[in-house]
């Protein structure tokens, strides 16, 4: 029972971070219809980044995180006003290429920079563990699940309330209605990749406090993937329920099936997922039907 709890808490609070990531390939895609296939690459740029600006730097916390999150603001307007906005009306091929292009360049250039491949963040948050009924926690996770929720709400009240984050709304129901009322859509794509890299990056810290930077980072963004299609492509909520369903599923794979089958069986679970729900309800838990001509 112990065990039990202990797998259902840690798997729900990673799957929430899987679902900060997701919401971020749902906000570029709702906006501008393009599928970010870098995500995985950007979680792994922004955890070296930041042990840059911790680690080797030396930078207190506090300090070096707001340079990471202003690094991912402007690296998400870089990244759509110089790589992906020179392909607007361009074919969805060349946009899928493109990011494709830009994970592989990423990888790269963080096995050029940080060639060793594995390090740990600096402590960033309490190492005591937490003891919830009969399960010992570590207190890496229930921080990862607060700062999950917290972002989560102020996401949900940026674009219920503020003018952009309406505008935003607007842009992924129509931007032809959106031009018309005078409202430039570049911005909003803009916008959307520049919070995209900020949840990216949050994402990379928490998953690295918790088990340590590796390129294995890179199949965090897969997993995040895969709530996208559980979820749905253009859904929020979705993406939010879906990533606790998938860090569950992983998590209780890991702690039972293991003993049965082989030690990665964890790892394969999310892709797993992908497949059936493609099979039973492809366009996912929350997403909308669509029926396109290709």
């Amino acid at each position: 029972m112990a065990d039990l709890l202990q797998y259902t808490i840690t798997g729900i609070t990673v799957g929430m971070v899987y679902s900060l990531i997701a919401m971020g390939f749902v906000l570029i895609w709702k906006s501008s219809g393009v599928a970010n296939l870098a995500l995985g690459q950007l979680v792994l740029l922004f955890s070296w980044f930041t042990y840059g600006m911790l680690a080797q730097t030396g930078l207190p916390v506090w300090l070096g995180l707001v340079v990471v999150v202003a690094f991912a603001l402007l690296l998400g307007w870089i990244i759509e006003r110089f790589v992906l906005r020179p392909l607007i009306a361009q074919p969805i091929l060349s946009l899928i290429a493109v990011t494709l292009g830009m994970a592989y360049f990423i990888e790269g250039l963080c096995t050029f920079i940080w060639p060793w491949g594995v390090d740990v963040l600096p402590r960033l948050f309490p190492q005591d563990p937490i003891r919830i009924g009969t399960a010992v926690v570590s207190q890496e996770y229930l921080w990862a699940a607060g700062v999950s929720l917290l972002l989560f709400g102020a996401l949900s009240l940026y674009f219920k309330y503020s003018r952009m984050g309406i505008a935003m709304r607007a842009t992924a129901d129509d931007q032809m209605a959106v031009q018309a009322c005078g409202i430039p859509v570049t911005r909003i794509f803009s916008r959307s990749w520049m919070f995209a890299c900020v949840m990216a990056a949050v994402g990379g810290i928490l998953m690295s406090s918790i088990g340590g930077i590796s390129y294995g980072l890179v199949e965090t963004g897969m997993k995040s993937f895969s709530v996208v299609i559980l979820g749905g492509l253009d859904s929020f909520l979705g993406a939010i329920i879906a990533g606790p369903i998938i860090g569950l599923a992983e998590n209780l794979a890991g702690g039972y099936l293991t003993a049965y089958t082989w030690p990665g069986v964890k790892e394969i679970i999310p892709f797993i997922i992908i497949i059936i729900v493609m099979f039973i309800k492809p366009y996912g838990l929350f997403g909308e039907s669509r029926i396109e001509r290709i």
